[in-house]
Formats: C-alpha cells, structure tokens, sequence
C-alpha cells in the first residue's frame, strides 16, 4: 500500500515442535506511525516482530518493509530497519560513546556520516557527556536502555521496532525513553512498532493499536476507538476484556 512502512499479509508462523505461533494476522503501518502490537504473554507478539526484522521466516503469509519483500530481499530490508529486543544489553567494558561509535560502524558509516550519528545519539540520549564517558558497567539499568535505545534510533532507521523498551524501568527512566522515542518520530518521520506490556505508555504512545491473543490478532483501532468498543475508562480495561472475550470463543 502506498504510505505504508510495513504491510503484513496473512502470516503464519508454526514452528518445528508444531506450535502454531502465529495463525493469519494481518496488519499495516503507516510512515509516520507509532504502531502498537500488544498481547500477554505467548500471544505470538514477539514471533512477529522477529519475522518483521528477518530474524526468523514465516511458514505462510508475506511482509512487506518499505515496499520490500523481507523474505525474498533480506538484506535489502535490514537498511531500513532498527530493532531493540527485550532482552538487549550493553557491553559492559565499553563507555556510553563507544557504544554510540561502534554501533554506527556496525551500520557500515563511516567519517562525517559516522561523527554525526554518534551526535544525534547523544541528544537522543539525553545523558549528560560525563556519563558517557563512563563505562556502561557503572550505569543504572535506565541510562542503559537509554544508550541502547540512542544505538538503535541515532542511524534514523526509517522503521524502528522496539519489544518492551521500558521494561523493568522505573516512572524517571520511563519518561525518558517515552520522551526519546516521541522525539525521533517528530524530527525524522520515521515509523515505530512497539510492544509493551504498559497499557499507559501505549496509549500514550500509539496511534494505532493492535491486541493479539493466541496468534490471531482480535481488535485493531485507536486507542480512543478501542476504548468505545469496549466500553472501558482505559486501555487496560480494554485490553482485558478483549483478551477474555477472545479466550471464550
């Protein structure tokens, strides 16, 4: 589709042990879009993303970054895209700008190309130079997921996809990376897909928003749209009774 940054056609995903992760979903994300995929635990949520960055194959069904086929033009998708997976880390000898640099040679950038990236992922980073100066070991765990998060966007990937980026931060650290990713959508335009288990941070965040419970995906709307269907104050609320509506059936 045209204004699209992602277009995901019928997917499914069964794996080895014949678990049938995920079964059919279809989905778009549009430029410009925070786009949030969100489901407990085994929902298929992450196996999507994963199919998404190329990290695994679909059994069926088609994905589609940037007009490319993922499947087909690998490496091709992978220039347009960052990921941050949950269980990221740092590396723990490097400082805050050796993260920064390294992470810009991995993207193969080199020179003035390379000065200015590491620039812009100290500004998103909001960490004052003192700090990254300093090894990573010394650094709380959400001025980690800050750098990491900075590594991720500072090559402004016009498609960013973020698996629970405030994970076990506290409310400070959280703001922060809410405030970092606002930021890199407003300056560069570029599309988010996130994940997360904070029904207040995806309201926050999203504009649109999809539940997905036993690999098929069950309500996709706005927030607010979702909210109405429901008839739930919040986005939890919400979530909830989709969840167990979809469990009865």
């Amino acid at each position: 589709m045209e204004g699209s940054a992602v277009v995901v056609e019928k997917l499914h995903k069964i794996y080895d042990n014949k678990v049938h992760a995920v079964r059919g979903i279809s989905f778009r994300v549009d430029k410009g879009e925070i786009f949030g995929l969100i489901g407990p635990n085994g929902a298929g949520k992450s196996t999507t993303l994963r199919m998404i960055v190329g990290l695994i194959k679909p059994t069926k069904g088609r994905i589609r970054v940037m007009g490319i086929d993922v499947v087909k033009n690998p490496v091709e998708v992978k220039k347009y895209i960052g990921y941050l997976p949950e269980e990221a880390d740092v590396y723990e000898r490097l400082t805050g700008l050796e993260h920064l640099r390294f992470y810009a040679m991995l993207r193969g950038l080199q020179g003035y190309e390379l000065d200015r990236a590491v620039e812009y992922g100290v500004k998103l980073s909001g960490l004052e130079m003192q700090s990254l100066e300093r090894r990573a070991s010394e650094y709380s765990k959400g001025m980690k997921r800050r750098l990491l998060l900075a590594s991720v966007l500072m090559t402004r990937p016009k498609l960013a996809i973020l698996d629970e980026p405030t994970s076990g931060l506290d409310v400070y650290a959280s703001v922060n990376v809410r405030r970092m990713i606002k930021e890199y959508v407003r300056e560069t335009g570029a599309s988010i897909i996130l994940s997360s288990h904070n029904m207040l941070e995806v309201e926050y965040l999203c504009n649109r928003v999809a539940f997905i419970a036993r690999g098929r995906i069950i309500v996709e709307a706005e927030p607010k749209r979702i909210k109405e269907m429901y008839g739930a104050e919040n986005l939890e609320d919400a979530f909830v009774k989709a969840v167990k509506e979809a469990e009865e059936r």
